[in-house]
């Protein structure tokens, strides 16, 4: 299983580290998020070191539909309801910011980078799309209602982002990665202090940014409990209409759409990670019925951390770590929160005051209806009888017949048939 962006890029390849160093930051973690703040780093002059425990990018970033977008669900009618005006417009014009500056950057860079309208669609409910629509109108960001969208799907309508963008994320990376201090194949088990230990060496860092999707340090922030993991599925098909913008349910369980070249990418099948969903079989049977002379060419999967609010986690780990940060919790919009990300980090080991860090305070109040969802899944699970246990928290694992893998319910770390780790945050094999 290989998504297209790989297919199509081969990323620069980095050495093993293979001695005790130090820093002024170390980096964990080679996905998008912690590669953004290496170059900005990079670009500021900090001494840094980025640890990766496999390649560059061979996790979530290889596995997105690289939207790039400030339009995230129905995400601002939450955030007026849980925070106010001013918190909304903080997220609007933090996320507003990164997408300005990969449009910067992507207008240097050959990674397929295109303007292109996003729609937020609900199959039978116009009344949150009108909320959502409402509470913009608060936020004076001017979106649209759409009717009679090109997708086969029967819809209440869609709220419009007009130019946003969509891009190739590995050809975007791969053309500033090399040049940065990275280490392959350097997995960093536990963190002591202030440094961080390998199989066999340790980096000594002044300040410490954990960018491994889930973060992994259990004493600190209480993140087994604000967040679980969430799978998603894509099909790319040939001969498939041109949908001419990007579309996603607000439902999570639901479908996206946008082209690439040639081709359709058909999302969808998504369930939370360890739990039944549709799946593969979900995206090629509607293949079948709408799109009958479509030819799949790729399919993949990927993976998201849910945040209980809907706002991701960036800033410092927890209260009581000031040297120690984390980003998390992108809830499928991992690529504008990554740059997101980026930019606080980028100010906060500068010393800079950046005027929407608060928002995503991974401090904030916890106390959310998910958190008690959370809560029961983990205790459900910690009492299942199994012999196939989770070594980050315990949890019963479960099969999953579709990707031949043994997936947490409670926290999403996964593991092939043999035992090998897959996704975090479990931090080794079984």
């Amino acid at each position: 299983m290989e998504s297209i962006w790989q297919a199509n890029t081969k990323l620069p390849v980095f050495p093993e580290l293979r001695n005790n160093v130090k820093a002024d930051v170390l980096i964990i973690g080679g996905g998008i998020a912690g590669i953004l703040t290496a170059y900005f780093l990079h670009q500021n002059g900090v001494k840094y070191i980025l640890a990766e425990k496999n390649r560059i990018c061979c996790g979530t970033t290889c596995n997105t539909t690289a939207k790039i977008t400030f339009q995230h669900g129905l995400i601002y009618q939450k955030i007026l309801g849980n925070g106010g005006a001013e918190a909304a417009r903080k997220y609007l014009y933090a996320n507003k910011k990164a997408f300005d500056k990969y449009a910067e950057m992507c207008r240097k860079i050959k990674c397929s980078y295109e303007v292109k309208d996003n729609f937020v669609y609900s199959v039978n409910d116009r009344n949150k799309l009108e909320k959502e629509l409402k509470a913009l109108d608060k936020i004076h960001f001017n979106a649209e209602f759409c009717e009679n969208l090109p997708l086969p799907i029967k819809t209440a309508g869609a709220v419009k982002f007009p130019d946003q963008a969509q891009f190739d994320p590995l050809k975007f990376i791969s053309s500033f990665a090399g040049k940065l201090n990275i280490y392959e194949n350097t997995f960093i088990r536990e963190i002591d202090g202030n440094t961080a230990v390998t199989d066999r060496y340790r980096i000594k860092a002044d300040k410490v940014i954990v960018t491994t999707h889930f973060p992994f340090i259990n004493r600190h922030g209480s993140y087994f409990l604000k967040l679980y993991q969430h799978r998603s599925y894509v099909i790319a098909l040939k001969n498939a209409p041109n949908v001419n913008g990007m579309y996603v349910d607000e439902n999570h369980e639901g479908m996206s759409f946008r082209n690439y070249q040639d081709l359709l990418f058909v999302g969808g099948g998504g369930h939370r990670t360890g739990e039944n969903g549709g799946n593969w079989n979900e995206l090629r049977n509607f293949a079948k019925l709408h799109y009958p002379n479509s030819d799949e060419k790729y399919h993949w999967a990927a993976q998201d951390c849910m945040s209980l609010d809907g706002i991701p986690y960036i800033g410092k780990y927890s209260g009581n770590t000031p040297n120690l940060y984390t980003a998390s919790g992108f809830n499928k919009w991992g690529i504008t929160g990554a740059m997101t990300a980026a930019i606080i980090f980028s100010d906060m080991v500068m010393n800079k005051q950046n005027e929407w860090a608060d928002i995503f305070s991974p401090s904030r109040n916890i106390i959310k209806p998910q958190l008690f969802i959370n809560g029961g899944k983990s205790i459900t699970n910690l009492l299942t009888p199994t012999a196939k246990r989770c070594p980050h928290m315990g949890c019963a694992l479960k099969w999953n017949p579709a990707e031949h893998s043994w997936d947490c319910p409670c926290h999403g770390s996964r593991f092939s048939d043999t035992g090998e780790i897959i996704d975090n945050p479990a931090n080794s094999n079984l």
